[in-house]
């Protein structure tokens, strides 16, 4: 692991290999940025969006908390959102959860983590609400995985209702939201498959939310 001082001789290494592969990359990175992805992850230091996509600095506009979670209440998530699908006309939307989520066990618990309790509730609900699926698989470890990606999935219903999501996409064909989770043992993708079409058209059966006053 690097030293903090080794951090700041990585960094000119970097930029050098950065400007011998492209005297312009620079240059062209400070001019603009021009994202086709938003990318809405967990904060582990072990699942670096751009890395693990393959993807440079400038293709993708990222917001990171504790497990992923996308909450009407949290105005940092719900700001990154609006202005990913407003200002930067991202085409997509990733929600990305990953194996082993730290967030995820500690909501398995039944117990008080204090000041934890109010952010890991968000994720007690979502065992609330698949509780029969959850309670039905006997081993730990296998609802504790399913256990990520029906978090996944309730936090990708959570950006879909969004007014910014819905008449954008009413407008435009995008942007189109995503599940996916990290298996940080393979280091491969894996794709939940989300109908968002079918998706928005059942929450647009409670509020359709493309009218603005």
């Amino acid at each position: 692991m690097s030293t903090y001082e080794e951090v700041f001789a990585n960094n000119l290494k970097w930029v050098a290999s950065k400007t011998k592969e492209d005297a312009d990359f620079f240059n062209r990175l400070a001019s603009e940025q021009n994202p086709d992805y938003l990318f809405i992850g967990c904060s582990d230091s072990r699942v670096p969006p751009n890395e693990i996509m393959g993807l440079d600095p400038g293709e993708i506009f990222v917001h990171r908390n504790i497990a992923n979670l996308v909450c009407s209440t949290d105005l940092n998530v719900m700001s990154v959102i609006n202005y990913g699908v407003r200002q930067l006309d991202v085409k997509h939307i990733i929600v990305c959860g990953h194996y082993g989520c730290g967030g995820v066990k500690a909501a398995m618990q039944p117990k008080d983590l204090g000041i934890l309790n109010g952010w890991l509730r968000n994720i007690r609900d979502v065992y609330r609400l698949h509780k029969d699926e959850l309670n039905a698989i006997t081993d730990e470890k296998s609802r504790y995985d399913r256990l990520v990606e029906l978090n996944v999935q309730e936090q990708c219903i959570n950006v879909i209702k969004l007014a910014s999501v819905q008449q954008e996409f009413e407008k435009t064909g995008y942007p189109i939201v995503h599940g996916w989770v990290f298996d940080m043992k393979t280091g491969l993708l894996k794709d939940l498959n989300l109908d968002f079409e079918k998706i928005l058209r059942g929450i647009q059966e409670i509020y359709n939310l493309t009218e603005k006053e």
